[in-house]
């Protein structure tokens, strides 16, 4: 992240903001000859194969790199060093979707304080902002609010990994005395809020949900956690991920779902969907690489925003795939989504992945007249009840609705992608052993995948970015014309989409027969949050799912 090398390795040798969080225990390769009988087995590996004579010619070169391999893990690069080949997901001939810069929230009446002040958990920001800007109650009264009910319910949900109420505290009595004083910044001023501890706060662990990590402690603020700041919101506690992200175990157990406590909360933002849905943060701060914000949205019933590849800055998160993670916010609403989006989107010189985009977004929009909406059907070309009545409702307000082809099934082969990168991010994880360590040790779980990571060829990861370049391209030119489109949550088009960077809006559209929210994609152009954003919070103010949530009785 424009890190100089001499800051790099002081970096390293302090163990800040690195992986190392333990010593690192040298683990040197063999020292015995490659041979050809050596190739021969590794042909089998990569399925290609070598005359004995071509494998003898490679054994100096094969040589000399396994030479350079053990100079490069002498460095111990910390998590947060990026690859000097940075990942663009524009693809050729693209037109951004917003022209300009413009954020307009709809004209509302003033939020009321409830008699039952316990029906605070379920308000939306902009009825808390209301609430707030109006003096009918303090920051800090709300901030102690919802510190109170994540205490209360974390024993059985286990969302929370620290606590930040020092932190919070103080921010929430700053914030009610900048509003006195008439400095009011905005709908997120004396809003408390949590993040997954994959980011970075100063003065708190960042443990990354890790066994080896559950003591790390890292002296930087994450760029998002510190616009959040800038923009007056709270921080109230740093909420769980599955280890690693992935999934929704961690070292302190499982994280649950507020809506069927025996199941788990999905991942690996496990911890931000099951808090807001609980009713216990107004928003929190989510990742995902693949999944990781629209499964567990899913599971909880919360409106999630995955962000297109590049809108908001990584700086101070933990990295899995530097070409795929992306950060974005879990809330109760679509407009709630754009309030967050709007406060963490834009570029940051810290990360060089961060790409500048117009963001045009106006709340006031009432009707889907005019608007081209493609549609994706059910991979297993099974038509969902609740996504043919979502269908159904946007064509009701006034949408085209536009047959879109599934996308070609090139994604399938290159989403090892994620996989590489994973295992070059958590690399020393398996050369100290570390691996071990970690709670989920099965075929699917990471240490087993960091290490099959280790014998991935580095030309079949190029030729595989090679291949995403083609499909970032075709998407782009199956979707353009659309305003946005709508897929399944769990299709084919989770992998392309993370692939391609393209933005989506998961949204509660029902229920199962067991009573838990099922939940729809709204999908968008490169760098098109405005739109989708738009869409989904007309489908909300004509349907109800997401107003909907768990009796919490146990």
């Amino acid at each position: 992240m424009n890190i100089s090398t001499k800051k790099i390795l002081t970096i390293a040798s302090l163990c800040s903001f690195s992986f190392v969080c333990g010593a690192f225990i040298t683990q040197k390769l063999e020292n015995s000859p490659i041979t050809v009988a050596m190739v021969n087995k590794a042909e089998k590996i990569i399925g290609i194969g070598f005359s004995p004579a071509q494998a003898d010619s490679m054994l100096t070169g094969l040589s000399e790199h396994r030479k350079a391999y053990e100079e490069l893990r002498k460095l111990h690069l910390p998590n947060n060093v990026v690859p000097a080949l940075n990942f663009n997901p524009i693809p050729v001939g693209f037109i951004y979707p917003d022209k300009t810069d413009q954020f307009l929230l709809d004209k509302r009446s003033i939020a009321a304080l409830p008699a039952d002040r316990n029906e605070l958990a379920f308000y939306t920001i902009r009825q808390l902002a209301d609430l707030i800007r109006t003096k009918k109650i303090t920051s800090v009264e709300l901030t102690k609010f919802f510190l109170e009910r994540l205490k209360k319910y974390d024993p059985k949900l286990l969302f929370v990994v620290n606590y930040t109420e020092e932190l919070a505290l103080k921010q929430a009595a700053q914030a009610d005395a900048e509003i006195k004083a008439g400095h009011y910044k905005g709908v997120l001023q004396g809003i408390p809020f949590g993040v997954k501890d994959l980011l970075s706060v100063k003065g708190y662990k960042t443990t990354w949900g890790s066994v080896p990590c559950k003591n790390q402690q890292l002296d930087v603020d994450a760029t998002v956690v510190k616009k959040l700041e800038a923009a007056g919101a709270v921080l109230v506690a740093k909420l769980t991920l599955g280890e690693l992200a992935n999934g929704d175990v961690w070292f302190g157990g499982r994280t649950n779902n507020p809506w069927d406590i025996t199941r788990g909360s999905s991942g690996s933002s496990a911890g931000p969907a099951s808090a807001v849905a609980a009713g216990c943060l107004p928003f929190a701060i989510g990742s995902e690489t693949l999944g990781s914000i629209v499964s567990p949205s899913t599971e909880c019933g919360d409106t999630g925003l995955r962000p297109s590849f590049g809108r908001a800055s990584k700086t101070g998160a933990m990295a899995l795939s530097w070409t795929m993670d992306k950060l974005g916010p879990i809330t109760r609403s679509a407009e709630d989504c754009a309030i967050v989006f709007n406060a963490i989107q834009g570029t940051d010189p810290q990360d060089l992945s961060t790409i500048s985009a117009p963001f045009k977004y106006d709340g006031n929009q009432k009707s889907l007249k005019g608007w081209k909406i493609g549609y994706i059907k059910a991979d297993n070309d099974q038509k969902s009840v609740t996504d043919s009545a979502t269908l159904a409702k946007l064509k009701e307000l006034g949408a085209t609705l536009v047959p879109l082809e599934k996308p070609k099934a090139i994604y399938k082969s290159i989403r090892f992608i994620l996989e590489t990168e994973a295992g070059a991010a958590f690399q020393e994880l398996v050369l100290n052993h570390k691996d071990d360590m970690l709670v989920r040790q099965g075929k699917g779980g990471w240490p087993n995948i960091f290490r099959t990571a280790q014998l991935i060829p580095a030309v079949e990861y190029i030729q595989a970015n090679r291949a995403r370049t083609f499909l970032i391209q075709d998407w782009y030119e199956k979707i353009k014309g659309l305003d946005m489109y709508i897929a399944p949550s769990f299709s084919s088009n989770l992998v392309v989409t993370n692939l391609t960077g393209n933005p989506c809006i998961v949204l509660p559209n029902g229920f199962n027969k067991q009573g838990r929210p099922v939940s729809i994609t709204f999908m968008g152009q490169l760098f098109g949050e405005g739109k989708i954003l738009e869409a989904a919070k007309i489908y909300q103010e004509a349907t109800d799912f997401n107003k909907k949530h768990p009796t919490l009785n146990f």
